[in-house]
Parts: structure tokens; C-alpha cells; sequence
């Protein structure tokens, strides 16, 4: 229904779209009337109303439509225009309903601390890619850390191009990139046997068990502290990675988010020292209580990763041990595992990689030297003199 050209058109069973042009740009709102013919009318009648006030210069886009997204882009205030730093405020805002805390959190510490320092100034609709090249030019951090920051703005300007506020996405097609030197090993520094056996030493009681939960299980510090009793299959001697407690999760009181992928969520085989610590931690938590690791300062859940490091750093100065943050106790379980000749792709399955290509990229070094006789057994079976010796 509707006639066409006429601006009012049946967008639905229960509501009429009606289009015209505001400021140079293209408008499509709709307005909650089922579409019969008196409704049409009525709706015909209240675009012109608004073509009147738009030629008069009386239109009001808030008020008129005031849970549009337009509403903020054609702010009323003579001299009030939505910039970049408005719009990614409000845009945050409107996503806070839609992603994990922690994820939010990030976001929002993007747009605080980059986004809107760099670029907040600049209208939304005079966003360019130059000016945004411009501003990655500038940052002296790595390719990566740049792209993560841009890649929460190309969200956000993808949403304002679906709301009709800004006509193209600057970001669209394009991904900054630039010559840097080569990266280290992501700041792998396992620890040796000697020094775990050091650490453990100074340790007693939970925290012990927590750390050498850590050193054979590969588990991250926000998946190790929302480990509950409910996760653990004895009788397979495994494991659920079900959720991880962030900081922002904990700032929100929440019990934790599921894992970011797929992979995430995963059984960990339970090696002989990490079912050991289970064990010995049941004696502290298993009766009465959800959470296998607690803070033995306090009976409740640790509260973040500050204070785990806080008991964290004790031990290795009691250890006389160099020190390395406790994400450390990861990198130390792949590279004890690649050591020993495991499969890489059972080791990436286990700390919760989609594919063994980070595990080849991250730890290749130990992958190389796991196995100094590697191949042997091919040539044992394969080689020409091999073939001979059996033909014989």
C-alpha cells in the first residue's frame, strides 16, 4: 500500500515508513500505525506536516522522533553537532546491553583513552580515512595494538552508516599497516623445573595449590579463579573451562562470562601435579562451598589479578626466582608439554586455541628442539636400506 513516490509506504503489518529529506540527508522513520488506508492518509498528512516545518525552519527531529537515532545527529541547539567523541559515547552506551562486561570494558577504555583524544574533535560526518591515517601515524605502539583500537571505531561508524547518519564507513576495505621490527617471542620466558620447584617451595596451603594448578594446566588467571567444583569429572580425570571471572565481571558482581570462543570452552586433561593440587585444595574448599580457589585472606573469591600477583610476588622473592608475571605459568605449560614431544594441536585444544598455528607461531622454538631424534622413526621405516635389509 502506498503510493510510490509519495514518501509514506507500508513497512510492516503494524507500522507505515515514511522518507524525506532533512539537512541534506535522506530520512526513513517509521511510525507505529497498522497500514490501512486511513492510517496512509494520517501519515501522508504528518510528512507534510514535517516538510512545512522543515521549509519554515521550525522542524524539531527530536521531538518528533525521539527514540531515532537521527535524533542525536541533527541536534537542535544552534551550534550543537554530533561529534565523534558524542557519538561514540552514545554508541557505547547503546551496547552496553550487548556485550560481556569485560568486552565493554575494553571498549570503553578504547574510546576514553584513544578514540576520543584523537579524534573526538572531527564532526561524524567529516570523518575521513585521512584524518584516521593520519592519527595511527602518530601512535608509536605496534601494528596490532593500533588495529584493535580501530577496530572498535569501524564497529562504530558501521552501526551510524546503518543508522543513515554518516553515508560510508572510512574504515570499509581498509586495515592500517606499517613496517615495524620483527617481535620478540610475545614475551614467552617460561619458568625451568628448578625454578617451579623453587616458587612451590615458599608456598603453602591455597596458594600453593593454585600456582601448581597453574603450572599444569596452562589455565589463564580469570579462568584458574572461576573454576567451580561442579567442573571437575573425577572419574575422567578432566576438567571444564566453562567461564572466566575478568575484572570487569568482577566489577559487576557477576560469576564470571563464558569464554570469547568456541575453543574457549573446553576440557582440560587433568596431569598428575594439577590433580594433586585438586586434591590437596579440597581439604579448604570443597565442603560448603562453589569455588575451588579462594583467597585464603578472606574465605571469598579473589577479587582480580592485582592481588593474585600481590601473593604471586612474595613467592618468587622468597624463591630468590627472577621475576615474570603469573601469566608466565601458561607459557610455562606449553612449552613443558611441547618439550616433552606432545602434540601440538592436543596442546593448542588444551589451553583453548581454535588451531595449533599460534601454538607454531608463539612457541615454534620448543616445537623444533621437543624432539632431537625426530624423524628417526621414518627413516627407520622408510629409508631405501630399511626396504633392502626386510627385501633380504
Amino acid at each position: 500500500m502506498g503510493r510510490e513516490g509519495s514518501g509514506v509506504t507500508a513497512a510492516s503489518e503494524t507500522s507505515i515508513e515514511i522518507t524525506f529529506t532533512y539537512r541534506g540527508q535522506r530520512c526513513r522513520e517509521r511510525i507505529k500505525l497498522a497500514p490501512t488506508p486511513a492510517n496512509l492518509k494520517r501519515a501522508a498528512q504528518h510528512r507534510a506536516a514535517i516538510l512545512d516545518a522543515i521549509m519554515k525552519g521550525t522542524f524539531n527531529y527530536r521531538v518528533t522522533f525521539p527514540d531515532s537515532p537521527r535524533a542525536a545527529f541533527f541536534a537542535e541547539r544552534q551550534g550543537d553537532v554530533l561529534t565523534v567523541d558524542k557519538y561514540l559515547d552514545q554508541w557505547l552506551e547503546r551496547q552496553r546491553a550487548h556485550l560481556k562486561a569485560s568486552t565493554y570494558d575494553g571498549y570503553r577504555k578504547t574510546i576514553i583513552h584513544h578514540l576520543a583524544p584523537g579524534l573526538g574533535k572531527y564532526l561524524l560526518s567529516d570523518l575521513k580515512r585521512a584524518a584516521i591515517k593520519d592519527w595511527c601515524a602518530g601512535m608509536t605502539t605496534s601494528n596490532k595494538t593500533i588495529k584493535n583500537r580501530l577496530s572498535v571505531l569501524r564497529a562504530a561508524l558501521g552501526d551510524a552508516v546503518q543508522d543513515d547518519l554518516i553515508e560510508t564507513n572510512p574504515l570499509y576495505g581498509w586495515q592500517w599497516t606499517r613496517k615495524e621490527a620483527p617481535s620478540g617471542d610475545d614475551d614467552v620466558d617460561p619458568f625451568s623445573s628448578d625454578e617451579q620447584q623453587a616458587i612451590l617451595a615458599k608456598l603453602s596451603g591455597q596458594e600453593k595449590n593454585l600456582f601448581q594448578f597453574a603450572f599444569w594446566t596452562g589455565l589463564r588467571t580469570s579462568e584458574l579463579v572461576a573454576l567451580q567444583w561442579g567442573d571437575v569429572d573425577w572419574q575422567r580425570g578432566t576438567v571444564q573451562v566453562r567461564r572466566a571471572l575478568t575484572r570487569a565481571a568482577i566489577a559487576t558482581k557477576s560469576e564470571g562470562e563464558t569464554p570469547k570462543t568456541r575453543s574457549g570452552k573446553r576440557e582440560v586433561k587433568l596431569l598428575a601435579p594439577a590433580l594433586a593440587a585438586l586434591k590437596d585444595q579440597k581439604t579448604f574448599t570443597f565442603v560448603g562451598g562453589e569455588l575451588i580457589f579462594t583467597n585464603p585472606r578472606t574465605g571469598k573469591r579473589w577479587s582480580g589479578d592485582l592481588v593474585i600477583r600481590e601473593a604471586w610476588k612474595r613467592a618468587l622473592k622468597l624463591s630468590q626466582v627472577r621475576y615474570r608475571r603469573p601469566y608466565q605459568t601458561r607459557h610455562t605449560y606449553a612449552s613443558m608439554m611441547l618439550t616433552a614431544g606432545e602434540s601440538p594441536m592436543w596442546v593448542a585444544q588444551q589451553m583453548g586455541h581454535r588451531d595449533w598455528t599460534m601454538i607454531a607461531r608463539v612457541y615454534g622454538k620448543w616445537i623444533k628442539d621437543a624432539l632431537p631424534e625426530a624423524g628417526n622413526k621414518a627413516v627407520a621405516m622408510f629409508s631405501a636400506e630399511t626396504t633392502a635389509a626386510r627385501a633380504g
